[in-house]
């Protein structure tokens, strides 16, 4: 049957209720005398207002009318006395009259009205743009001390509280005969107020109160604590809806009672029934806001603002992508209609799901693609000569060749170089793929060219690696190299600045601090970025502020899923390194539990008495750090007495000084240390040839990615290596877990399948799709520390395939209107703008 939205909304309202007032005033002719010829009245009543409702929003005069229509019927049917059923069709009828009324007023207006304006046009006013700049501290019943508590939801706008979408749904729409009650059950029922006792108990501290609730069916108790104010409310003769889990009377089943979640009292002269009766929105709640005021609040926020926000979309791609109008989204995804499939809203399946979280993901692509145009469209003053004479030795002085994949990456890498614009690329490559000699290449065009050049690292130690592993070579070529440093003495300090800024530097390692702290270069011409999921989201912009336009390089060893690369660098153009080099092989991983430690032990005493090296691996997560490091102090010595007593044990953390850290490493390179004991601080690039078998502590507390990084810590020679996963408590119980791995408690078998999937696979890009799936983009490799985008309702493992069609709908937007100035754009690309301007570093498009 046709609801009321599904032609022209002004006349098909009135037909909508002529469609229900037919069998109303049917029933009602002759004093009644054709009421038991109309069967199904409650269903059809109910169910027509509950569709209309659901369909679309109406001003507060007709919804607050159809809402006390419903509630007429909601509980109709035969057993009812006759003058109650009379009494109500009476009702029914005066509402519909005053339906009729109200419509025709709106058709006058709008018939009057020059531009034919839609319905609800008239009614609200379309297309307001600045619902994302009204505080949501002005609406009706939130003020001052719920916007503070509304901002720990992160809701401090009317946009911001109508994305914020419900975590889940309970269908409270079928109401429950009180006779079918069974406990255990959940359920709704509706019925009538028959007794109501408050009492308290002897030392006063309690007060309860009973209700009994009775329909045509039976009757049941529903028992409330400490809340005396609702003797006034649930008063004998008041018709009441309660949703709850049923429980056994004290009369056994013959009176079950109910653990009430919800109630609603219904009448004629109620406005709206949010919290049963239909399906509910359940929201993330904190102390002083819960789903019920959410509710409301969105409730009314979608009757007064919901159809005035704007739809940004162009009508044109919303065609393409099949995508519902943006009020009837949200209405839908905060109030779905009935009948809509509960598990498809669980899932975020829903049309109203799809169409939010499409425009979530299409103004980050759109953000993106932005910003990818600006940095090709730059100008580019510098000019690289690919015939230097420097390649040509380099070649020579390198003791192995290139693999295929690490030449075609340099050749990429090169053209994008040598082009007229500058280069912002991405090399991502397995650990192990030899990433450092394509950077070593990218490097040398640069300096060879009559440029300075930068290698960032994340930490001190693979800074100080790489200086190790690239000085040589590069002075052997001329270049001369230093090492930028946070703790160096001020005298060296101040002479490297001087040499840096006076060009005779050519090539400066060291963190990002190389282009922060008061250092200068004199014509930086390449910077190569290491592992950029340290820094968050490079900020290109640090670099044009200090007057620096150089070509970008960022390597990459954690391997990175299809969608992420796509959000996390979805502007940069990405190379592959796919192959390893010769001799490489595969490193055995097996997963041990507490009891069975003396066979991982006796595995590390066999590589080390085998001339071999060893990492022994704790955890250190931040809110557990001082426990953390006294595990590793613990384990140091525990090591030195027990069971690798006859081999030199060192220590390395986070918390020691530069030197000592430089001197440890130094000394574990050079086999004065046989087993380094470790925090996670040797999870990226630290290269030890001769180690080939390392033991992680508690593995079910690290992410799978990170755990893939520190296997990649050995297999780096020529002979087998192992790595060896201790685990406690996966076969009871709960697992602890930390911060870097879950913010949560997770399940063991949750746990059990991430480690698995590491014993399973070498590949790096199958872990890192496994580890996706399992955790999800909330957790997966500590996702805030790459400065990965967050989503109110798009999510990256459900809505992959949304993001790559979001993707080529944003590159065709910006290829058919590059600065999305046309008039029809320009809500999208101020929408753009407000969400990443700031985070991407847009202002210079802006």
């Amino acid at each position: 049957m046709q609801t009321p939205t599904e032609s022209s909304p002004h006349t098909s309202f009135q037909d909508w209720l002529d469609r229900i007032a037919r069998p109303i005033e049917f029933a009602s002719r002759d004093n009644c005398a054709h009421l038991r010829a109309v069967t199904n009245l409650s269903s059809f009543i109910s169910s027509q207002v509950l569709a209309a409702l659901g369909q679309d929003v109406y001003p507060k005069a007709i919804e607050a009318r159809l809402i006390s229509l419903r509630d007429l019927f909601i509980d109709f049917h035969p057993m009812l006395p006759f003058d109650e059923q009379r009494r109500r069709l009476q009702a029914a009828a005066v509402l519909i009259k005053a339906l009729r009324a109200v419509n025709q007023q709106k058709l006058i207006r709008l018939n009057d009205s020059p531009t034919q304006a839609s319905y609800h046009s008239e009614v609200t006013g379309v297309g307001r743009s600045d619902l994302w700049n009204l505080p949501v501290q002005f609406v009706k019943g939130v003020g001052p001390k719920r916007t503070n508590v509304l901002q720990r939801l992160h809701i401090t706008t009317v946009e911001d509280a109508l994305w914020t979408i419900p975590w889940r749904y309970e269908d409270r729409s079928v109401m429950t005969p009180i006779g079918n009650l069974v406990p255990g059950m959940m359920a709704s029922i509706c019925g009538m107020i028959g007794t109501c006792e408050a009492k308290r108990t002897r030392n006063r501290r309690l007060s309860v109160m009973e209700v009994g609730i009775e329909d045509q069916s039976g009757r049941m108790q529903v028992v409330f604590f400490n809340q005396p104010y609702l003797e006034e409310i649930l008063t004998v003769g008041t018709r009441v809806m309660m949703s709850g889990r049923v429980l056994s009377g004290r009369q056994g089943w013959m009176v079950p009672r109910m653990d009430v979640a919800q109630y609603e009292i219904i009448g004629e002269d109620i406005e709206s029934t949010l919290h049963v009766g239909r399906i509910v929105p359940i929201y993330h709640e904190t102390k002083g806001w819960t789903s019920r005021q959410m509710r409301v609040l969105v409730k009314n926020l979608l009757e007064d603002q919901g159809i005035e926000l704007l739809d940004h979309l162009p009508t044109p791609l919303r065609a393409r992508q099949r995508l519902i109008p943006m009020h009837e989204a949200l209405h839908d995804v905060h109030f779905p209609k009935t009948g809509t499939d509960l598990q498809l809203l669980e899932r975020g399946k829903t049309a109203a799901h799809r169409r939010l979280a499409f425009e979530e993901l299409l103004l980050l692509q759109l953000a993106l693609a932005t910003r990818h145009r600006s940095v090709h469209e730059e100008p580019k003053e510098l000019r690289f000569n690919p015939r230097t004479p420097l390649l040509q030795q380099l070649s020579c002085l390198l003791p192995f060749r290139l693999t295929t994949a690490q030449d075609r990456v340099v050749r990429e890498i090169f053209r994008d170089m040598i082009s007229s614009r500058p280069m912002n690329r991405l090399v991502q490559g397995d650990v192990g793929s030899g990433k450092t000699a394509v950077a070593l290449h990218a490097l040398v065009l640069a300096c060879g060219s009559g440029y300075q050049a930068a290698l960032m690292a994340p930490t001190e130690i693979l800074a100080e690696q790489h200086y190790q592993n690239l000085s040589g070579t590069l002075q052997a070529l001329g270049l001369h190299t230093i090492l930028v440093r946070g703790g160096e003495k001020s005298s060296v300090k101040k002479t490297q600045v001087e040499r840096l800024a006076s060009g005779d530097i050519q090539v400066a390692i060291g963190t990002h601090a190389l282009i922060q702290q008061g250092v200068r270069f004199k014509n930086l011409g390449l910077v190569v970025v290491d592992e950029q999921h340290k820094f968050g989201v490079l900020q290109r912009k640090t670099l044009i502020d200090k007057g620096y336009k150089p070509d970008v390089l960022v390597l990459t060893a954690t391997p990175i899923p299809r969608t992420l690369a796509m959000t996390v660098y979805g502007d940069l153009d990405v190379s592959m390194i796919d192959v390893l080099p010769p001799g490489r092989k595969p490193v055995r991983t097996f997963l041990f539990n507490d009891t069975q430690r003396r066979r991982a032990t006796q595995i590390v005493r066999d590589e080390l008495r085998a001339a071999r090296q060893a990492y022994v691996v704790y955890p250190l997560v931040e809110e557990s750090e001082k426990t953390d490091l006294q595990d590793a102090i613990q384990g140091v010595e525990q090591l030195r007495n027990g069971e690798f007593a006859e081999f030199s044990v060192g220590l390395l953390h986070g918390r020691m000084k530069a030197a000592e850290k430089e001197a440890v490493m130094a000394d574990f390179k050079a086999g004065t240390i046989q087993v380094l004991v470790a925090t996670t601080v040797i999870e990226v690039g630290v290269d030890v040839p001769n180690a080939t078998v390392i033991l992680i502590e508690h593995a079910e507390r690290f992410g799978l990615a990170q755990l893939h990084q520190l296997r990649g810590r050995v297999g780096r020679g020529n002979h087998q290596s192992y790595c060896l996963l201790m685990t406690q408590n996966l076969t009871r119980g709960r697992t602890r877990l930390g911060r870097r791995s879950m913010e949560s408690e997770e399940s063991v078998s949750t746990a059990r399948e991430r480690l698995e999937a590491l014993v399973r696979s070498n590949d790096g890009f199958v872990i890192a799709e496994d580890d996706l799936r399992i955790r999800g983009p909330g957790e997966f490799f500590g996702l805030r520390q790459w400065g990965m985008p967050e989503f109110r309702v798009a999510n990256l493992v459900r809505d992959g395939d949304l993001l790559q069609q979001a993707r080529q709908e944003a590159f065709l937007l910006m290829k058919s209107d590059p600065g999305l100035k046309e008039p029809a754009h320009q809500g999208l690309r101020d929408a753009m703008l407000r969400k990443w301007e700031e985070k991407l570093e847009l202002g210079s498009i802006s």
